[in-house]
């Protein structure tokens, strides 16, 4: 055909072969990869300190609020305890021999009193002013728990049993006892009034050997930490 031109094949044949371009990435050394996990730990764990302080604020705050950011001349009945002691992990027994783990109690206020089953006059008069406290915060009283934590075998009076409705007691070696609440120097356990935060941390105790005007004093107390924490405690667990 005139005027136009085939195409040769064999013409393509003669081409010279081209490599095949490929591009590799570079593999990262195993200082990089050692680097990097470092890093991504080191990330995790401010991740999760972040986390427990946000959960932990509600409480500081209220504290800082209680015994920092208060009127001049306000008294503080109850002694602090610095630092706070964590409640233990292990199960108590009930007056029916069966067990409670302590962690249940968290959720609420705890009003503590430690003493023998046998319950001498000092255990009664705690007994009594732990009731009565409760009481008198009216329609807060359901913010806070009574505990008796009966540190021996000794066998409870029945006749205290009906001054002991709505009380959790429960028999807990005088050891794990003393791991967690402990008296001020000079004084001994079954001598004070304790104080324990819903997140179950022993942070204050009445002075030893309460009596009617101490017990007003303690009412305060109670009442400024109840008001202090009342955005984020609520009644009941």
């Amino acid at each position: 055909m005139s005027g136009s031109k085939l195409s040769n094949p064999a013409a393509k044949n003669d081409l010279p072969d081209s490599p095949l371009a490929m591009t590799v990435h570079d593999m990262p050394s195993p200082a990089t990869v050692v680097q990097a996990d470092a890093q991504r730990t080191r990330m995790g764990r401010w991740k999760m300190i972040a986390m427990l302080l946000v959960c932990a604020s509600p409480v500081i705050a209220s504290y800082f609020t209680y015994y920092v950011i208060r009127p001049e001349g306000r008294r503080v009945y109850g002694e602090l305890i610095q630092p706070q002691k964590d409640m233990p992990q292990v199960s108590a027994k009930n007056l029916q021999g069966e067990p409670v783990t302590l962690a249940s109690l968290k959720g609420q206020w705890l009003l503590v009193t430690v003493a023998s089953g046998a319950c001498d006059e000092r255990c009664q008069q705690n007994l009594y002013f732990q009731r009565q406290l409760r009481e008198i915060l009216g329609r807060e009283k359901d913010r806070l728990d009574r505990v008796w934590l009966v540190n021996d075998e000794a066998p409870v009076d029945s006749g205290l049993l009906p001054a002991l409705h709505m009380a959790h007691v429960l028999r807990l070696d005088a050891a794990t006892v003393q791991s967690w609440i402990s008296p001020a120097p000079g004084q001994q356990l079954q001598d004070h009034l304790y104080v324990v935060d819903p997140m179950g941390n022993f942070m204050m105790r009445f002075p030893a050997n309460m009596d009617v005007p101490g017990a007003s004093k303690a009412k305060r107390d109670l009442e400024r930490l109840l008001k202090a924490s009342s955005s984020w405690d609520q009644a009941g667990r």
